[in-house]
């Protein structure tokens, strides 16, 4: 338990920014998921619209600091490599 009032407060804003970071990392795994589907239903422009949602779910967690730069990076470049293999994008 903490013993002083700014230990108190830390425990407080952790806790706040733990479930902001959860949130954000909660949107990117939904975003990929329905880009996934998306990928399985075979409509091109659905598969652009859920990329570019997903992109931007990723960089916005990026921005906010819920994941690092380089794993935001790495998500969007494993998700382009992916979807090139299946001649999606060009």
């Amino acid at each position: 338990m903490p013993n002083t009032r700014s230990a108190r407060k830390r425990v407080r804003q952790a806790e706040r920014n733990r479930l902001r970071n959860k949130m954000y990392k909660t949107r990117i795994k939904t975003a990929i998921r329905r880009l996934e589907e998306a990928l399985t239903g075979g409509d091109p422009t659905a598969i652009q619209e859920a990329l570019r949602r997903a992109v931007s779910a990723i960089d916005r967690a990026a921005v906010r600091g819920a994941i690092h730069r380089n794993t935001a990076a790495r998500k969007k470049s494993r998700l382009m490599q992916r979807l090139k293999k299946l001649g999606v994008v060009a």
